[in-house]
């Protein structure tokens, strides 16, 4: 009996002890770091994240979500279907900083107007989010990220009382328009995200829906205030860290638009020729079918067989055409089925269904692409012509 006594009165001691190791100070400050753009694909949307300071408990630390876990089972499986569990991360202030400082990337610091009890409530939060069992979540790139992460733990400390204004000089943009003010349109990052994300992107986001980049998060924040007081959300702003200016290299042989632009050439230039000796060159044509064809076999994959929500109605199928795969058949014959060459006619009035898209904002597609799609365009108005005559 007394041996269960000395066990539940550690127990209760070891309990309380971690308690009130958690309990913050009324000097604590809570606030939100906004980390710059870096300089990879993955980094070029920036990071948030909430920063706990209490120098009277020695506490310092940065909590941020949307960190890989790569010890997941079928990581790069799960991550291409979609369906890939993200952390909360915690680092020590010190080590968050000195990251993104040999990264060369701007930090900018937000403190944010709590009471000591909100304070302790959203620390109690994220402390329990850290939690084995409650750090994994589903990650999604629009509603689900590092950012409106921050968004929403914050408006859970403060009972959905924040009143979010428009930034100065804000423009309503697409998801597509947001994404693309932080990337060059002629890389390959922008070229690999206009081909697998769909139409759905191309709508126009509501003011609160552009804080899914971090950026926003920092100017939505600047202008918010509290509901119940009428307070601005934020109380101090400072830039902990300014990004170095570096020049930035540019190699515009390497680019999308240069390696289609040579393409497309190409294949006018072999159409040329098939059109002056009036043949065909069947393994340049197999060659354009399978490769429209599977391209298009990826993206209906991502439409349909991944839980990603970007990806879908993705009208890039007008052009990587899933069925071309299957008439390959057709290219190696030496007497063509009459029905091919509607099927011909059939791509190019897909052809001009996309440019009708691009124009009027259904879809917006990847600059690099139009090289191709004016050369596909011409190869199959000559194919039309030369099946039309034999």
């Amino acid at each position: 009996m007394q041996k269960t006594l000395f066990i539940l009165f550690i127990f209760l001691f070891v309990k309380t002890t971690y308690s009130q190791q958690n309990i913050l100070s009324d000097k604590a400050e809570i606030s939100v770091l906004t980390v710059g753009p870096g300089a990879s694909l993955n980094d070029s949307f920036g990071h948030n994240g909430f920063r706990i300071k209490d120098m009277v408990k020695g506490t310092d630390l940065v909590f941020n979500y949307g960190v890989y876990d790569f010890t997941a089972p079928n990581f790069y499986l799960k991550f291409a279907q979609g369906k890939l569990n993200y952390l909360i991360g915690v680092d020590y202030y010190e080590d968050f900083f000195n990251s993104y400082v040999l990264q060369n990337r701007t930090i900018e610091e937000q403190v944010l107007n709590l009471s000591q009890s909100e304070k302790q409530k959203l620390f109690d939060y994220l402390i329990n989010n850290y939690k084995p069992e409650n750090r994994r979540y589903l990650y999604d790139f629009f509603y689900d990220n590092c950012a409106t992460k921050i968004k929403d733990v914050t408006n859970i400390t403060l009972n959905n009382t924040i009143q979010f204004k428009e930034p100065n000089n804000f423009k309503q943009q697409t998801f597509r328009e947001l994404i693309h003010s932080n990337l060059n349109r002629n890389s390959w990052g922008c070229f690999g995200i206009d081909l697998a994300l769909g139409s759905v992107i191309d709508r126009k986001a509501s003011p609160e829906e552009h804080m899914f980049l971090p950026k926003y998060i920092h100017s939505f924040f600047k202008n918010a205030t509290i509901k119940k007081t009428g307070e601005p959300l934020v109380k101090e702003s400072k830039v902990l860290y300014k990004k170095m200016d570096k020049p930035e290299s540019s190699n515009f042989l390497t680019s999308p638009l240069f390696v289609f632009g040579i393409m497309g050439l190409l294949i006018l230039f072999i159409t040329y020729k098939d059109f002056k000796n009036k043949k065909q060159s069947v393994w340049l044509d197999v060659t354009l079918f399978s490769i429209t064809g599977l391209i298009g076999i990826v993206i209906l994959l991502l439409w349909f067989a991944t839980d990603h929500t970007g990806t879908h109605q993705n009208y890039n199928l007008l052009w990587a055409c899933v069925l071309n795969i299957f008439m390959i058949g057709q290219l190696l014959k030496k007497q063509t089925s009459g029905w091919f060459i509607k099927y011909l006619k059939f791509l190019v009035i897909l052809l001009c269904l996309l440019t009708l898209h691009w124009i009027i904002g259904v879809q917006v597609f990847a600059i690099g692409l139009i090289p191709l799609l004016i050369a596909l365009m011409i190869r199959y108005l000559y194919l039309i012509k030369l099946y039309s005559n034999r």
